[in-house]
């Protein structure tokens, strides 16, 4: 079949666009659009590709691009160049985040120009992200959730949403209370927290609210962390690039004395393993190399099956505007980060623990 062809706008995280485009069979990179730096000349040099800095400079043939640029909510001129683009009838793939009016904005500008806009969140799209939320439509599908408890870094509160929408299959109904508030006398709190219910399951959220403006993944203190309990047990996604656990109920019978019944019938579980590991965990350096990449051209995929069926994109980014609205909710709730200038931490190993 005809290779579906990509252009990427932008080359810092836009680099792992590229990559994407340049390995996933049944795409071709069309060329780099960028402000002209040296970096994204070599990158459209290494991939054979023309570099552009003008959207009116693009050739006819464009299936789609890619906007890995900062939009208004970062300082940027990301979704600017989302609506150039569609404008030329080009469909567009944008890199979070992108403001709820903004949102709302480019799936009524696709709309009338007949293309189709999906915004890119990116991390539920990451493997092991995956993993966790197969096995968590499973596990829902057999058991009514009883809780969910969730951490993240506040830069990545968006994703998180919609991580836990994808796992739980649906996001409402929700509904959210203010984080108690700090006491002055006990100093600052990386962490803050609050309650709420999301899919209509009790929800506490542990939110890293700190922020380097400069610098900010090189200091979350950690990345994703879920977990959804049913009676049957917990399923845990140890962070955004694994693994995925699996902790069986704890539950033992008593006779009639009060005493647990450890052997005979009716023991058979206690043979399951306390905690399984789903899938393997690499290095910082593979989720780099092949997970991140891999993440886009899933993303990328999920676009051009899109664009073959065709359709209505604001009726089909409900969700996405819905994702975007309890992540304005929850961001407002706990208001403006604190914000911090640490030095470059030091990285241990498991064998210095």
């Amino acid at each position: 079949s005809t290779p579906f062809r990509v252009l990427v706008c932008g080359t810092n995280f836009g680099r792992f666009y590229a990559e994407a485009v340049h390995r996933r069979p049944g795409y071709a990179p069309a060329g780099i659009l960028s402000r002209g730096s040296a970096a994204s000349r070599a990158c459209a040099e290494r991939l054979g590709v023309p570099h552009y800095t003008d959207v009116a400079d693009l050739p006819a043939g464009i299936d789609a691009a890619c906007v890995a640029v900062s939009s208004a909510i970062s300082g940027g001129q990301g979704t600017e160049l989302a609506r150039a683009l569609m404008d030329r009838g080009i469909h567009v793939l944008q890199e979070h985040p992108v403001h709820l009016t903004e949102l709302t904005d480019n799936l009524t500008h696709a709309r009338r120009r007949g293309v189709q806009y999906r915004l890119n969140t990116h991390y539920p799209h990451v493997a092991p992200v995956r993993d966790f939320v197969e096995a968590a439509r499973r596990l829902v599908a057999q058991q009514r959730p009883l809780f969910v408890d969730a951490a993240t870094p506040v830069h990545l509160m968006h994703p998180l949403v919609d991580i836990l929408g994808r796992a739980m299959g649906t996001l409402r109904p929700w509904r959210f209370a203010d984080p108690a508030p700090l006491p002055a006398d006990i100093g600052p709190q990386p962490v803050r927290s609050l309650h709420g219910i999301l899919a209509g399951v009790p929800l506490t959220l542990r939110v890293h609210h700190q922020l380097d403006p400069s610098d900010r993944d090189n200091h979350a203190l950690h990345w994703h962390r879920i977990s959804i309990g049913t009676e049957g047990g917990v399923l845990t996604l140890a962070d955004t690039h694994g693994p995925v656990l699996w902790s069986p109920r704890l539950h033992v019978g008593r006779d009639t004395g009060r005493r647990f019944v450890l052997d005979g019938p009716g023991t058979g579980h206690l043979g399951l393993g306390t905690t399984a590991v789903v899938g393997t965990t690499g290095t910082f350096r593979t989720v780099f190399t092949d997970l991140w990449p891999e993440a886009v051209g899933h993303a990328l995929d999920g676009l051009r099956a899109a664009v073959e069926q065709g359709g209505d994109a604001l009726r089909a980014g409900q969700y996405d505007l819905a994702v975007c609205r309890i992540w304005t909710d929850l961001a407002a709730r706990l208001g403006p980060p604190d914000i911090v200038r640490p030095a470059t931490p030091r990285p241990l190993a498991v064998s210095d623990v």
